[in-house]
């Protein structure tokens, strides 16, 4: 979450691979870049960036876990416990028939375990109003945002920076 009263240095580039040389020499001069924001994915951004793989793949095997543990539970209880049956000669808790809705109710929460995860990681409000650097990041340029609070150039320092690392235009943006 950002605090009110956050000072950002923000350059604006009209090209993916000036965004990714600029990253490159910006990170080489110990500067911390808070976030680039581009209209379409760019390859190699996250690496530049020094991202770590994301883990979210760890929380879609839990998820289906959960689901799948689920959906036997209900089956053994409703078929086994609650409304014993006997279906075609086959025992009230018949696991080979239980797999197909197993496998959907594994996908299901999976999908929507994911979904919820990146929503919150990802500070995904409904009631939230998102910090927008450049509304022109949606469009047809790429943004590098930079905290001050998180580096010990100041505001002239960092502007040069970016206008020698190819950036179109540079502004200060104050949240």
């Amino acid at each position: 979450m950002m605090e009110s009263g956050k000072k950002f240095i923000v350059g604006i580039f009209d090209d993916e691979s000036i965004l990714l040389s600029a990253v490159k020499k910006i990170r080489g001069n110990d500067v911390k870049i808070d976030e680039c924001y581009t209209p379409y994915p760019v390859h190699g951004l996250d690496e530049e960036l020094g991202y770590k793989r994301s883990r979210i793949s760890i929380a879609a095997f839990i998820f289906g876990l959960i689901g799948t543990s689920l959906a036997f539970l209900m089956m053994i209880y409703m078929m086994g416990i609650d409304w014993p049956m006997i279906i075609g000669g086959k025992d009230h808790i018949a696991i080979p028939s239980f797999i197909p809705v197993a496998f959907e109710v594994t996908v299901l929460l999976a999908a929507l375990g994911m979904v919820a995860t990146f929503f919150i990681i990802s500070n995904l409000k409904p009631y939230g109003k998102p910090k927008t650097y450049d509304i022109r990041s949606t469009d047809d340029k790429h943004v590098m945002a930079i905290d001050l609070a998180k580096n010990s150039k100041n505001t002239q320092e960092l502007s040069t920076l970016l206008m020698e690392s190819g950036a179109s235009e540079v502004n200060e943006k104050n949240f």
